[in-house]
């Protein structure tokens, strides 16, 4: 069974920093393989939003509001996405989800994280 495990959120002031990241465990080489990995931030009465996505060659797409200030990158030894957050804004409050694409037998699974909590103060 695939889990994924998230931490890093907190509570910054605006204009700070956050590195977020996500790894996770259940993946066997012989069986499944990470695709791509992202980002999602919901805000309550909102639809969840896609923020980041990284693909397993590294190929990266970002939603324009974060653009230039948030940087999303993988480690595929372990299994692991990173969100670097910089520049951050109020508009980024939100709870951050982790997202992973498995692939095993020709099959795609989605799978994703609790969540972390994301503050950032004015």
């Amino acid at each position: 069974q695939v889990q994924l495990v998230e931490s890093g959120g907190g509570l910054v002031q605006a204009g700070g920093s956050l590195q977020l990241s996500c790894t996770a465990s259940g993946i066997i080489s012989s069986i499944n393989v990470m695709g791509s990995m992202g980002w999602y931030r919901q805000v309550p009465g909102k639809q969840r939003e896609l923020v980041a996505v990284i693909t397993r060659a590294g190929s990266t797409n970002y939603v324009d509001s974060v653009k230039g200030r948030f940087t999303i990158s993988r480690d595929n030894a372990k299994n692991t996405v990173y969100l670097q957050m910089n520049s951050l804004k109020p508009e980024d409050t939100a709870v951050y989800y982790c997202n992973a694409v498995v692939i095993a037998g020709g099959r795609l699974d989605n799978y994703w994280g609790q969540g972390t909590q994301v503050t950032v103060s004015s």
